[in-house]
Formats: C-alpha cells, structure tokens, sequence
C-alpha cells in the first residue's frame, strides 16, 4: 500500500519509487531535466515562438515584395514621364524642325532645345534621328559628369559581377542588353507610337522609360527617349520607412512568444511532472492550487486532472476495501467447511454425518452465491461503460418488471403490484436498461425477502421536480433507524428472525446504489410508519428527468 505523499510542489526533481523499474519512460527523464521559466528549450514553447515569427515573417516579406513590384508606382512615373516627354517633343517639333512638305529635324537647334529646358537630374533625355541614332543627351549636353564609387580592389585577372535582381551577370553583358533593350524600344517608338517601358540600364539599375515620336503630320522625324532612375531609390526609401515598424513588430512578436510560453508552455511541463510524480512515486493525486485557480482552459485542465486523479484515488481505496471485505466474507463459510471437513470423520451416527453434509451443502451454496455477486460486482463498471445511456421510459420498465414477478410467483409468494401516475404518461429518462432493470430487481428481491407471506410488494413511478421519482414499499418489519445508511454498505446483512442464514450475499444494494450514482441519480431506504410505530420499509430512487 502506497500512501499519499504531498505533490503541491512538484517542480522538484523526479524520484524513482522504491522498487519500480530500474529505466523510466524516456520522456519522463525529458521532462525532468528540463527547467522552469522561461523554457524555450521545451517543444511546445519552440513551437509558439516559430509560429509567431513565421506568421511575422510571411507579413514582413509581403510588404517586400509589395513594394518591389508595386506597378501603380511605376505606372504614375511613366504617366508623369509621358506627360513631360510629349512636351518636349512639341516644342522640339515648333523649333527644330524645317521644310516644306518634305520636313526634317534640325540636329544643331534640336541640341539647343533639349539645352535649354530644364531636365530634373534624376532624369535623362536623349534624342534620335529617323535611323536610329543618337543625335542628342542630356547629360551630355549639361556637362553632367556621372559619379559612382570605384569598385573593389581585385587581383590580376578577377572578374567582376554585379547583381541583377539576384542574378550575377558580367558588366560587359548587362551593357550589352541595356544598349539592346535601349534600342529595341527607340525602333518601336519610329514606327510612329509611344512606348513605355521599364528597363535595366548599364548599371544594373531599374529604369522607366518612355519613348515619344516627334512627328508632322504623318511623317517620324525622330524619337526622344525619357528615363528616370529614381524608382529604386524610392522602394528604398519606403523599405527603409518600414525597418522601425518590423523590428517594432518582431519585438512585440518575441516577447508574446515568450508570454504565451510562461504561460502555456511551462505550467503544462508541471503538470506533466506531476503526473509523472504520481505515476513513479505512487502518490493518490495531483496537487497544483497555483494552476487550479487560473480563469482559463489550463486552470480547467488542473481541475480536471485532479479531480481525475482523486477519483482514481477513491477508486484505489474502494478496490482495497472490496478485497478485504471480499477476503472477510470467503473466510467464513471457508472455515464453517474447513470446521466441517475435519469433524466429517469423528461422527459416529448417520444422523450426524448427514447434519455435517447438509451444513457442507449449505456453505457450499453460499460460496458460490457469494462467488457468483462478487464477479457481478465487479464487473459492474465494465458493464456500465460498455453501453451508452439512451432515453428510455421508465414506467415502462417498472411494469415489465412487476408483470415478470406477477407470472413467475408461487402460492403463497408476496405479491408485486406497479402503481403508476393517475394518467398515464412516459416517464422519461437517460440510462442503460439493463443495469437501471437490475437495480429495480434488487430492491423488489430484497421486498419480497421481508415481506410476510402473503404479503404485496408495490412499486410506484412519480414525475418529480426535474426527476423522476421510484419507490419500492414493503409490509416487512422494516429498517433499523440507526441502519437506514448502512444497509447500502457491501457485504451488510441483517434479516429477519427465522430467515435463513447466509441466504443473501449482502452486495444487492451495494450494486443498486452504485448503479444509480452512475447514473445521476440517488438512492435512499425509509421506514413507513402508521400510529407512530413501523410498518415497512420504502426504497426510494430519484434519477434525472430526459
């Protein structure tokens, strides 16, 4: 027998019980090693902060690659661009153009032109004659000088590689597929339409361009090309906006994480350690009031493991005190036989051996009868598990009940008679038949046991205030007062003068009340009284009305 050991601190290492097995469950040992806290060590707690920096990340990238291919910026740059550069292609078409009605565009006025408007510095214009070749630029023509960091020092004979938008191409080949694109979209623009385009200049830098054809009338004198480089730049100063924010947002991210796990994470890891202590150090039940009182799911699970945990414990001292009063009952009519067996041979009458064979037949059946409501008993929890409850009418079962022992009955047996209401109506409830049929059985057995010949046993069913109400009335001689609780222990008996000994195992009501507590109900034993004294006995079962 493991008595109860106090588990309201369980964070304490884990002990192996006296005598258990020499290796525990791995996982326990786990669970042992690990430390309160601020546990990210435990799974659980691992999961909680990944899952909220996965979900953080997935934001963080989106608004990334939001703002890396956000087209309605590109598309207001190239409207804008559009805008300006059909401007400057009209006024170039006033000024720099002559002949009539074979008009052509004037090189040298065109240059002048492009010189004198001003041109924002994040921009480029540039302004190609009808074949296609470069007759002006506007960082040419402002003396702009371009400026960019020189490269890193490089051994003798390294090549350099620059990225483009994540790929490594050679500088020779990015200028080359600049100078292509470049041109692919100048002899678009002479067919005679504007082009807009986003392009990789030579730099490796997203460019918008767009192309405008200045004509007369029908006739394509040239192409001015627009491009501004500012995109980039832009992204990046909105990316750069949003750094506070996101490491704002992974902050309140990591330390959520580490709320939910203080919270979560290591007060399951102590209720597995309690229910790991309860499991190798046999203690009764588990013991957390710091849990319990918690207002949420976790102090829900406490509650619930404790209170599993206590039944369990009650369930243990109930099993115990079963076999003891299992192994007090068999020891009687073992030792009345044993007793019997060794004085068979000492007789010396025929009389005599038959009295001693008659008592050996007598302990014989009140073993088996004590055998038989032993395996019954237990049983009873296998049984009532084994079948879920269902709506059933009980005045129904009562009267089947009460026709059975109508039909059955001997001359001279009490009669059972079922009372039912005054009208008749289903007496719904939630139960299993079955063993609600053997607890009606018992108490109408245990009636008719005291009842004097001749007697009647009646049965009544009553709808009650959210119950249904059952009772079991005799004309026997009724309960001792100080007895009305006792004779619902195991193994109790107490029968009336006269009445067989042994007759009765003592477990009838013992399995009655157990089967109505299993189902909700209650049970209780009464004397009926007439003038002030005792004229029988009254069981009473109340159970839930469906």
């Amino acid at each position: 027998m493991a008595s109860a050991i106090d588990t309201a601190n369980p964070d304490h290492p884990l002990q192996r019980a006296p005598g258990g097995p020499a290796t525990d469950n791995r996982a326990a040992q786990a669970r042992a090693h690990r430390k309160g806290g601020w546990s990210l060590g435990s799974r659980l707690g691992r999961t909680i902060v990944l899952l909220n920096l996965l979900g953080l990340g997935i934001l963080v990238a989106g608004a990334l690659i939001l703002n890396e291919m956000r087209q309605g910026l590109v598309n207001a740059r190239a409207e804008s661009l559009a805008v300006e550069g059909q401007l400057v292609a009209n006024a170039i078409d006033q000024s720099a153009t002559v002949g009539e009605p074979a008009p052509m565009l004037v090189a040298g006025v065109a240059r002048s032109v492009l010189q004198s408007l001003d041109i924002p510095p994040t921009e480029r214009a540039r302004l190609y004659d009808p074949q296609g070749r470069l007759l002006a630029d506007s960082y040419q023509v402002a003396d702009r000088v371009e400026r960019r960091p020189l490269p890193p020092a490089r051994r003798l004979g390294q090549k350099t590689s620059r990225f483009k938008f994540g790929l490594l191409l050679p500088a020779a080949t990015r200028a080359k597929e600049a100078r292509l694109a470049l041109a692919r979209e100048v002899a678009a623009a002479l067919s005679g339409d504007a082009v807009r385009d986003v392009r990789i200049d030579e730099e490796g830098g997203r460019v918008v361009s767009v192309s405008v054809p200045i004509k007369r009338v029908r006739a394509v004198l040239g192409v001015l090309t627009l491009e501004a480089g500012d995109v980039d730049s832009i992204i990046l100063h909105e990316r750069e906006a949003l750094i506070p924010f996101i490491l704002i947002a992974i902050g309140v991210a990591l330390l959520s994480s580490l709320v939910l796990t203080q919270f979560i994470a290591v007060p399951v890891l102590r209720l597995a350690r309690a229910a790991d202590r309860v499991r190798l150090s046999r203690a009764r039940a588990i013991a957390l009031p710091d849990l319990a009182e918690r207002d949420d799911e976790l102090g829900d699970l406490t509650r619930s493991l404790e209170a599993m945990t206590a039944t369990l414990a009650d369930r243990m001292v109930a099993i115990e005190r079963f076999a003891a009063d299992v192994s007090h009952e068999l020891r009687n009519p073992m030792t009345s036989i044993r007793s019997a067996v060794e004085t068979l041979d000492l007789v010396k009458t025929d009389a005599q051996r038959a009295r001693l064979i008659a008592i050996l037949n007598h302990d014989v059946g009140r073993l088996d009868r004590l055998i038989t409501d032993i395996s019954n008993a237990s049983r009873l929890d296998a049984e009532l598990s084994r079948n879920a409850p269902a709506p059933m009418d009980l005045a129904r079962l009562l009267s089947d009940i009460c026709d059975f022992y109508t039909a059955t009955g001997k001359p001279g047996d009490p009669r059972v008679t079922f009372i039912g209401p005054p009208t008749p109506e289903p007496m719904m409830v939630v139960g299993r038949e079955g063993p609600l049929g053997q607890v009606f059985r018992n108490l109408v057995d245990n009636a008719r046991s005291f009842s004097p010949p001749g007697g009647e046993v009646r049965v009544f069913v009553s709808r009650g205030r959210g119950e249904i109400l059952a009772r079991v009335e005799d004309d026997g001689p009724g309960v001792p007062p100080d007895n009305l609780e006792t004779v619902f222990e195991r193994f109790y008996t107490s029968r009336p003068k006269g009445a067989a000994f042994g007759g009765n195992s003592g477990l009838g009501l013992a399995i009655a009340r157990q089967i109505v507590e299993t189902h909700g109900g209650r049970i209780w034993a009464e004397n009926r009284q007439e003038g002030g004294r005792i004229v029988g006995a009254s069981f009473r079962v109340a159970l839930p009305i469906a």
